[in-house]
């Protein structure tokens, strides 16, 4: 007994992608199916970072085509692969950056620096290319938290190259000031600022640049909007009554611009005792859910309110790089993969692919 290629498919509609929640063939993911007698090969594309997803996907794949009955041998080549998306209209996409993730909130003190590091270098570990931006311009968080010291360098007079720290490629305002110096400016030089640092790094094949953004929604916020291409914002809030109503306000801006809400996430979910285990909402319960569930966003997920957070992210080793294998370490790859996923499900950026239409006189 021959398998067919309509038999293959049909299998594979019963391999769902666990980050996903879609089979393979609903999701578009399986190409090239190709089968010669007992031999069977497929490739199954993934549009999010996948470096930990791709062998149990792979296997999920061989063992769904092995039980088909004339099936003597199945290749599977399960790859992932990171294309721009859409961004809101009438802003030009920036080269060498393929999507551009804003990290916000409408409060400080929320650990929406903390949480954009840890993010970022779970999507590196995660195998995809990835920048930080530090746009807190009054309060840059990230040379500390990435562990990079010094001046960067421009090669050809005119752009700067990206400081580097566990691989990630970074500019902030941080690199070229004194850890003490204020930036006393008015919104316009702020504004100015963060264009420079983004137009003028000279990032290099980014499939991530990921924003750090100042709290509020002032000049920053509107800058970025309006000039910024970016692919979706992730609001950052704990469960706290006032912080919650400040991150409505940072999401309520968001879609007023035209860029999509990626998803909540809630900082300081719950404390855990390091002594005795017991678990205790210091900030409140559910505001995250809540608020998701208000506007019709994702909630992507609870962080614990945790010292070790705290001390590796001040040390310039994040928790993602200080310890991998820990709980919290893999619930920002959960975060991350989810927000990469959901990037992935947007439209394609095709402004690259249409051609230039040029008038003459003839």
């Amino acid at each position: 007994m021959t398998v067919t290629v309509e038999q293959v498919t049909e299998a594979l509609k019963g391999v769902v992608d666990p980050n996903t929640q879609k089979d393979l063939i609903a999701g578009r993911s399986a190409r090239n199916i190709r089968v010669d007698a007992g031999e069977v090969a497929v490739d199954v594309e993934l549009g999010y970072p996948a470096r930990s997803q791709i062998d149990p996907i792979r296997r999920q794949v061989i063992a769904a085509l092995r039980a088909l009955p004339g099936v003597d041998n199945v290749s599977a080549n399960v790859y992932q692969k990171i294309v721009a998306h859409a961004v809101q209209r009438g802003v030009k996409v920036l080269p060498g950056v393929k999507n551009i993730i804003a990290i916000a909130s409408g409060k400080g003190g929320v650990g929406k620096s903390t949480t954009a590091v840890n993010l970022a270098l779970a999507l590196a570990n995660e195998g995809a290319s990835v920048g930080m931006l530090d746009a807190d311009i009054y309060g840059p968080s990230q040379p500390m938290m990435l562990g990079i010291s010094g001046r960067p360098e421009s090669r050809d007079g005119k752009s700067l190259e990206p400081m580097e720290g566990h691989g990630i490629q970074a500019s902030s305002i941080g690199f070229m000031i004194d850890l003490d110096t204020p930036m006393v400016w008015r919104g316009p030089m702020v504004t100015q600022a963060l264009e420079q640092l983004l137009h003028q790094t000279h990032w290099r094949e980014l499939d991530y640049l990921v924003v750090d953004m100042p709290p509020g929604t002032g000049d920053i916020h509107l800058t970025l909007a309006q000039k910024i291409p970016v692919t979706g914002a992730v609001i950052v809030t704990t469960p706290q009554d006032i912080a919650l109503l400040d991150a409505r306000k940072g999401l309520k801006m968001f879609e007023k611009v035209g860029i999509p809400i990626l998803g909540v996430v809630e900082n300081m979910a719950m404390h855990v005792c390091s002594n005795c285990g017991h678990v205790e909402h210091i900030f409140g319960q559910g505001g995250g859910e809540r608020m998701s569930k208000d506007y019709d966003v994702e909630y992507l997920g609870g962080l614990p309110l945790d010292i070790r957070i705290r001390e590796q992210a001040d040390s310039g080793n994040p928790t993602v790089v200080a310890d991998p294998d820990g709980p919290t370490a893999e619930i920002y790859r959960r975060i991350a993969r989810r927000v990469a996923v959901k990037i992935a499900e947007k439209a394609r950026d095709m402004s690259l692919k249409m051609p230039s239409i040029v008038v003459q006189n003839t």
